[in-house]
């Protein structure tokens, strides 16, 4: 009976087996069929092949990813030109929809991956997830190809961004429908995942249409920091007229065919260009095969590249490759200069083998002009086979934690998290993941402190990656059904303040280290309505007597209630009096601290019965004092007549209480003696910057000066919003809130506007508005909107005024705001008309223009434009770095001319040889 069964068993198995393989079959030849209809119909003449069919790879190059955007799920094909093997995007992305373009865009000579495209109508942002084999740090090459076409028969050409992780990528614009626009970027990878993301800058949906990752073997492409846009890679005197890429191209650079420049000819040769012997960049040898030289021998050969955005910083590669043969008595030797500068002082191109010239610093200028000129020793002119040009890009943005990547991936693939999670989880571009907050301090990488995940019907187990979040301090898996018992691991993480389990269905007892926390005020610990829970150990269900338990709580809350009654009875009848006390101890308790706290005539003591004023405001009257050890310091007394004074005062004070920063200034202690309220706190011996950039009797600041006090004054900004925890918003940043002590150290005051972000806080807060006249932020004061960015907003006038010399707000007939005074001047080029002229031309230009784009980009009147100010610290040290680095050279320069009596030196003018040219 037995073997029967298992034989009867054996036949039904096998049965099945073949009766799903004819259907797997026969559904195959039907998706076959369709797909190769639609493939006719939409002008695709390869035939898909299923994910089975071997992929044809890049010649010896790992980690390429070729997207055929929008094609059906889970095929892949073959094109004919390229060779190269494309497959649906599905595995990367999540989100957005196939479309075909227009049939009137069809055609028989478009390139397969523009007859489709995945379009993006839900959701600000959404990303592509590439996961290259090779890994982080390693340098790739990603391109992003785009074409309308119709597809969405709305005839609207859009507008839109592409970041590649957290950095911005480049804007992407049409000039018509059938427009094809490809964007590349050379860059290293920061993390494992590579994110390149779409979003949507409501000027229509975004798209794209193809997308593609190459891996470079070798560090040929190397800047000092951010990544390589390309703006031009030219084949230079081609003669086909054709596109060179993969596989003549070992890398799949596209080479874009130039026949010449004026006045210049086409060489060619037949012979193989060998591009391995001292070149690492394989170059394609039908790229190097072709050259242009002057057509009269001793002509230079000389072209230019209007770029039109002056602000742009370019590294350049030259290819060369001798294509002729030359005699014993003919050399071929030439000099480069770019923007009238040096750059190569003597190329000898080799026959038949490729060399390249590359910038090893970025090139600036409205212009980028190449002369190409013989040297006195050289017979032949000079010859140029291929340039490739790239805007350099700030990737200053760094990625969220490596180790919390990681976690919080394990998570969303354990829970099927949907919530739009996309690209780099704690995004600074107002595009963090839903339910996820996270902490920026300065240059390191983002972590995340907060995760929210509640009635997200998470089922299953507490994930254990939750282990890895090491910087945790809110977890609320509230309201799910989670089971199983309350893991150990949630006690282990560090920093974690509150913990929300309830209204799930765990089980067990709860980790007596958990308890204690929750006992010790160390965690706010919430379990409730998990019915299986307990709460005591051990956890056993006992019989037990319920009658002396029953008797003995009630006598316990009838003594209770009676107790309460007497004492609310006494409270009643000390109502008046307590009432005034209680006043004055939340006043006074709000500020305990470990700051000294004055009496009033102990005030009097210090300020020499308030002899010396050092100013006055709003607030009230600042006096000059002495500590009984000598030191001074600064007293601020509230005016009777400020109605906003003691609001402001307590506000300051708590403030200064908790902040500790070298670039803010120092409380020394308080004084809240009955009707006197002041604030005591470190003296600042040079008074505060408005007095030194307007008060013509002061001695001008330097350069150097000014960008070391912007610097300072942006560290102290930068700790409020990212160092503290929650944030702080200051509200008031002016010249006359930043202070100067003895060393010319800036260091921000005055918090009485300051505003404490919640700690469940979104991107902005609602507030009544308050501030200064010429630094209030347009979009705060149009929608009560505070956000950080409304002190960025501030910080640029501040950032304006340093450079110019000039008041937020010029006092004239038409009372003239310093952005609007600037910017005609900045958008034709011209910033030494801006720059105060006490500096006397003593600055470098670059590290001006620098100051002045980082002051315009904060300035923005829409909040999401402007940058943060970590941003605008790292950007403001490398202009103080350009600044120093004058002052040296001119410094060498002096100890030169002095030193050399016999020998004549002529100075360089750093400003006219090294500086940009006018923009």
């Amino acid at each position: 009976m037995g073997s029967k069964c298992k034989s009867s068993r054996a036949y039904d198995l096998m049965m099945r087996f073949i009766f799903i393989s004819l259907f797997a079959i026969c559904v195959c030849i039907e998706k076959q069929t369709v797909l190769a209809s639609d493939a006719t119909s939409s002008g695709k003449s390869e035939k898909f092949v299923g994910h089975k069919h071997a992929r044809r790879k890049l010649d010896d190059i790992g980690g390429d990813i070729s997207i055929d955007c929008g094609i059906p799920s889970g095929f892949m094909y073959l094109d004919e030109k390229t060779q190269l093997s494309y497959k649906s995007d599905e595995e990367f992305i999540r989100t957005g929809v196939n479309k075909n373009i227009s049939s009137k865009f069809m055609s028989a000579n478009l390139q397969n991956t523009y007859a489709t495209v995945r379009s993006f109508p839900e959701g600000n942002r959404n990303c592509y997830s590439l996961r290259p084999p090779e890994g982080k740090a390693k340098t790739y090459l990603t391109r992003a190809s785009f074409m309308y076409g119709d597809y969405d028969d709305e005839d609207k050409l859009p507008e839109f961004d592409l970041y590649i992780g957290v950095n911005r990528w480049d804007s992407i614009k049409f000039d018509n429908a059938s427009h094809v626009v490809i964007k590349e970027i050379i860059h290293s990878a920061l993390m494992d995942e590579i994110n390149v993301c779409l979003l949507n800058t409501g000027k229509g949906t975004p798209f794209i249409s193809a997308l593609e990752l190459r891996h470079f073997h070798n560090a040929t492409y190397r800047t000092q920091s951010g990544a390589l846009v390309l703006y031009r890679r030219l084949d230079v005197g081609s003669t086909t007229n054709q596109i060179i890429r993969f596989k003549d191209d070992h890398y799949d650079r596209i080479w874009v065919p130039y026949p010449g420049f004026p006045g210049s000819a086409s060489i060619n040769t037949s012979f193989i260009i060998d591009s391995l012997v001292d070149s690492q960049y394989r170059l394609p040898s039908a790229v190097m095969k072709t050259a242009v030289k002057p057509m009269n021998v001793n002509d230079s050969l000389e072209f230019d590249f209007e770029i039109g955005d002056p602000t742009l910083q370019f590294y350049v590669y030259m290819h060369f490759a001798e294509l002729e043969s030359l005699q014993g008595n003919q050399h071929r030797e030439f000099t480069i200069t770019l923007n009238g500068n040096l750059w190569e002082k003597s190329v000898v191109p080799e026959y038949l083998q490729s060399k390249t010239i590359s910038s090893t610093q970025p090139a600036r200028g409205s212009k980028l002009n190449f002369s190409l000129c013989k040297t006195s020793n050289s017979t032949l002119p000079p010859i140029l086979n291929a340039i490739e040009i790239y805007i350099l890009t700030d990737t200053l943005q760094e990625p969220t934690d490596q180790d919390d990547v990681n976690a919080i991936m394990d998570i969303k693939l354990s829970y099927d998290v949907g919530k739009g999670w996309q690209g780099d989880p704690c995004s600074t571009l107002n595009y963090s993941w839903d339910g996820l907050n996270c902490s920026y301090n300065g240059y390191k990488p983002p972590k995340i402190i907060s995760l929210n995940l509640t009635s997200e019907g998470l089922t299953g187990k507490i994930s254990p990656s939750l282990s890895n979040l090491k910087s945790l301090e809110n977890l609320d898996l509230s309201n799910n059904s989670l089971t199983g018992s309350i893991p150990e691991f949630l006690s282990q993480l560090p920093l974690l303040r509150v913990l929300n389990l309830d209204g799930n269905k765990l089980s067990g007892s709860v980790p007596t280290s958990l308890m204690a926390r929750s006992q010790n005020g160390s965690l706010l610990l919430s379990i409730g309505r998990n019915p299986d829970l307990c709460l005591s150990a051990p956890c056993q269900k006992e019989k037990r007597n319920i009658v002396m338990p029953v008797v003995a709580a009630s006598v316990s809350l009838l003594v209770i209630l009676i107790a309460l009654l007497i004492f609310w009875t006494y409270k009643r009848k000390q109502a008046a009096r307590l009432n005034v006390d209680n006043s004055h101890s939340k006043k006074e308790g709000s500020l305990k601290s470990d700051n000294q706290q004055f009496t009033h005539s102990e005030i009097v003591d210090i300020t020499n019965n308030f002899h010396r004023i050092l100013g006055k405001g709003g607030f009230g009257t600042v006096y000059h004092g002495y500590l009984a050890d000598g030191s001074e310091v600064a007293v601020k007394m509230l005016s009777a007549s400020s109605s906003q004074g003691p609001k402001q005062f307590r506000t300051e004070a708590q403030l200064l209480m908790r902040v500790h920063h070298r670039n803010l200034a120092s409380l020394v202690g308080y004084c809240n003696d009955g009707e006197n309220v002041g604030i005591v706190y470190e003296y600042m011996a040079y008074g505060n910057l408005k007095q030194y950039l307007f008060d013509e009797t002061k001695e001008a600041l330097s350069w150097k000066d000014r960008l070391q006090i912007a610097v300072d004054a942006a560290q102290g900004l930068e700790y409020l919003h990212h160092g503290c925890k929650p944030p702080i918003i200051h509200r008031d940043v002016k010249t006359a809130n930043i202070l100067l002590n003895e060393k010319m150290q800036a260091k921000l005051a005055d918090f009485g506007f300051s505003k404490i972000f919640p700690a469940e806080s979104e991107s902005h807060i609602s507030t009544s508005i308050v501030g200064t006249v010429g630094y209030l932020d347009p979009e705060y004061y149009s929608s009560n909107r505070l956000t950080e960015k409304s002190d960025v907003y501030s910080f640029g006038i501040v950032l304006l005024e340093l450079i110019t010399g000039l008041p937020a707000i010029i006092r004239g007939y038409n009372n003239t705001h310093i952005v609007n005074r600037v910017c005609p001047f900045l958008e034709r080029g011209d910033v030494r008309s801006i720059v105060d002229p006490r500096l006397e031309a003593n600055f470098d230009t670059n590290s001006v223009w620098k100051a002045a784009e980082t002051a315009m980009e904060c300035v923005p009147s829409i909040s999401f434009q402007r940058p943060t100010m970590s941003h605008v610290v790292t950007e403001l040290k490398k202009c103080l770095e350009m600044e120093t680095a004058r002052e040296q050279i001119q410094r060498t320069k002096s100890q030169m001319l002095s030193l050399s009596s016999s020998v004549d030196i002529s100075a360089v003018d750093v400003e006219t040889e090294m500086g940009p040219e006018a923009r």
